[in-house]
């Protein structure tokens, strides 16, 4: 996990990850929030090294529901993901040591068939009203 301090020593490198994300997403944040977001701790990166190669960089954000606290996967980029996916239990883990009791990953379908020891528990149902706004 990279600290809040060493977001701009990276981001250079990892924006386009993070813009790969933010291209399927449904504009729910852009570069400039994550930028400020990484570089309070509100949010936090991840990063997949190889040697001095970033593979893959994850956004995660801890949602504190009423009665839970859970680790929320907002975002990841990368290539060559069989070599990174498994850093996932060294995130589950700090987010056990965080107090969640969760994880869970706002994403498209076709990471079901990744994260196998996952369920799906909802769908997000999404309304664009901007064509109404005045």
């Amino acid at each position: 996990m990279v600290t809040p301090d060493d977001v701009s020593v990276v981001w250079e490198t990892i924006e386009e990850y993070i813009q790969g994300a933010i291209d399927h997403s449904r504009g729910e944040a852009t570069l400039e929030d994550y930028y400020e977001h990484l570089s309070t701790g509100d949010m936090q990166l991840w990063l997949a090294v190889d040697k001095e190669n970033i593979l893959a960089c994850m956004v995660t954000q801890i949602a504190p529901y009423p009665s839970k606290r859970v680790l929320r996967i907002i975002a990841v980029g990368g290539v060559e993901m069989e070599r990174w996916i498994q850093f996932l239990p060294d995130v589950e883990h700090w987010a056990l040591n965080m107090g969640c009791t969760s994880l869970e990953v706002w994403g498209r379908k076709g990471w079901l068939k990744i994260l196998r020891d996952w369920e799906c528990s909802y769908h997000i149902l999404t309304k664009d009203l901007t064509t109404r706004m005045h």
